[in-house]
C-alpha cells in the first residue's frame, strides 16, 4: 500500500518526499503531472536512467548541473556530443560520473532525433504505451506490462539504459500513471490536469 503522513502544512502526502523540502515540492508540483515537451521528456528519461542504483534525492539535487553538462537536454545537440564531451562530463563533479550512462544520454540523444523524424515528437511515441486503466493510488509498482512494452519497443529502436523499471519511473514522473497516494492532498490536482491534457496525435 503506497502510505502517506502529514506535509509542511499538515495535509496527507506521500511518505518518500516527506522530510527534504526540494523532495516536497517536486512532488507538489512536477511528479505525476502530465508532459508533452520533448526536452522535458528527453530530460525525464535521462535523469531516470542516471538514476539507477540510486536514490532520486541525489539527481534531484544535481538537477541543474545535469542541465547545464548536457545542454539543458537539447537532444539536438546532445546528439552531436564526442568523444572531448564525454572527457567533460567525466570531470564534471556536479553530475554522476558513470561513463555508461553518460554515453548512453549521448547515445540515445541521437535515436531521439531519429524518432522525431519517424514518429513527429517524443511525446506522440511516449504517450501510446499510457495505460487505459487508471492507477488506484494503492499498489506500489515497480513495472507493468505497459514499462515492459515500453522498454522494449525503445530497445528495439536502440535506445540504451530503458529497462521495464526506468521506464516506469518514468511513466510515474511524466504523468502517464498518477501513482500518488489515494489519500495524497495532491493526487486529485494531478488527476484533473491529466483529464484535461490532450494526449499528442
Amino acid at each position: 500500500m503506497i502510505a502517506t503522513g502529514p506535509g509542511p502544512d499538515g495535509q496527507p502526502r506521500c511518505t518518500w518526499c516527506l522530510g527534504r523540502d526540494p523532495y516536497v515540492h517536486y512532488h507538489d508540483q512536477e511528479w505525476g503531472f502530465p508532459v508533452a515537451d520533448d526536452r522535458r521528456l528527453f530530460e525525464k528519461i535521462s535523469l531516470e536512467a542516471f538514476q539507477s542504483g540510486l536514490s532520486w534525492y541525489t539527481i534531484l539535487q544535481k538537477r541543474e548541473n545535469f542541465r547545464a553538462a548536457f545542454a539543458q537536454f537539447d537532444f539536438h545537440q546532445v546528439a552531436r556530443f564526442g568523444e572531448a564531451d564525454v572527457q567533460r562530463l567525466l570531470h564534471d563533479a556536479g553530475i554522476v560520473r558513470h561513463r555508461g550512462k553518460i554515453e548512453a544520454v549521448i547515445h540515445n540523444a541521437a535515436r531521439a532525433v531519429e524518432m522525431v523524424a519517424q514518429e513527429g515528437s517524443l511525446a506522440a511515441f511516449f504517450w501510446r504505451f499510457a495505460p487505459e486503466q487508471a492507477s488506484d493510488g494503492v499498489q506500489v509498482l515497480a513495472q507493468t506490462p505497459e514499462s515492459q512494452a515500453l522498454a522494449k519497443a525503445l530497445k528495439q529502436r536502440g535506445w540504451k539504459f530503458v529497462g521495464p523499471t526506468t521506464c516506469y519511473a518514468f511513466m510515474q514522473s511524466m504523468g502517464m500513471v498518477n501513482d500518488h497516494a489515494a489519500a495524497c492532498v495532491t493526487r486529485a490536482a494531478v488527476e484533473e490536469m491529466r483529464n484535461r491534457f490532450q494526449r499528442p496525435a
